[in-house]
């Protein structure tokens, strides 16, 4: 398989602009021969990074961050919806299996003012074959995300290849790696805002432990893309070329070795050759789905109805 990793800015809090900008992005990654293709935590419409950048948004009654919240729902897709069909309509076009991040509304009924953090597979048909909202939501991210569930904390088949996927600090849930290392997968999807040192030693330890391909995606962000409506500090005011996300995209084989190095603070499109049989030349050492597991110690259930 041939892997691309996108990372690009996407159009911040722009769903329309967004989606369009993936659309020539993902012809870009088809061009470069690529028939698996990811992009990071939140792309759809911006991972909400300003939570940790500008001091006022845990005000109660901030006006400012009341109004980047509401834009940052109207900008976010329905999964699924019209800006998911569409993805899949270019994945279906280009032949290719396409993972992307999303900040997700609910557009009617009970939980309509909430959010989640999303990862979607869509496969070579244009199938939305999973649909994975993030168990936890990390530390600042509660103001905007709610609790997901196990519905979508699985592995996908395409073309007898597993390909599976977590969000961000989910990688130092033990429960959730474990329920996707039992499910085999070949390729594991690591989205992360920033992939930055330990999230490279989440990543690298993940395809350590699991005997998988990780491919670890990153966004590009600038600050100059932060909201309007939020004072930034004058350390980013004064420099709005500065990154706030710096990418860090690499593809890591299942010894827990780089196939790419990690790339910062650059927009591009990351390739990487892999053979998903070479899983198995490493798992004759560890197993933790087999050999390596003690079933008459240690039980494991996973609750995996969606959450509402």
């Amino acid at each position: 398989m041939k892997i691309a990793i996108v990372q690009y800015a996407p159009e911040y809090l722009n769903l329309a602009g967004s989606v369009e900008k993936a659309g020539e992005l993902i012809q870009k990654a088809k061009d470069l021969g690529a028939n698996l293709v990811v992009f990071g935590e939140g792309w759809l419409s911006g991972y909400p990074v300003w939570l940790d950048y500008c001091p006022e948004v845990a005000l109660w009654d901030h006006p400012g961050t009341k109004k980047v919240f509401a834009r940052l729902r109207k900008n976010s897709p329905l999964i699924p919806g019209k800006e998911i069909e569409k993805l899949g309509q270019w994945a279906r076009k280009y032949e290719i299996t396409l993972v992307m991040g999303a900040n997700e509304r609910i557009d009617t009924g009970p939980g309509n003012g909430t959010l989640f953090n999303s990862l979607i597979i869509i496969g070579p048909d244009g199938t939305l074959l999973n649909h994975h909202r993030k168990l936890m939501p990390t530390y600042t991210e509660k103001m905007v995300h709610g609790l997901g569930d196990a519905n979508g904390l699985k592995p996908v088949n395409v073309e007898n290849v597993q390909i599976g996927g977590l969000i961000c600090w989910e990688h130092w849930m033990p429960h959730a790696r474990q329920a996707l290392h039992n499910q085999g997968e070949h390729i594991h999807i690591a989205a992360w805002p920033n992939v930055h040192e330990m999230h490279q030693v989440a990543s690298r330890h993940y395809a350590f432990e699991g005997r998988c391909f990780v491919v670890a995606a990153g966004q590009i962000l600038q600050a100059k893309d932060l909201p309007e409506e939020l004072e930034l500090p004058a350390n980013l005011a004064n420099n709005p070329n500065q990154f706030v996300l710096k990418g860090g995209s690499c593809v890591i084989g299942p010894d827990g070795k780089y196939i790419t190095e990690p790339i910062f603070e650059c927009e591009k499109i990351i390739i990487a050759d892999i053979d998903p049989e070479k899983v198995y030349e490493e798992r004759m050492t560890l197993d933790v789905s087999g050999h390596y597991q003690r079933n008459d110690i240690f039980s494991f259930e996973v609750n995996n109805k969606r959450r509402t």
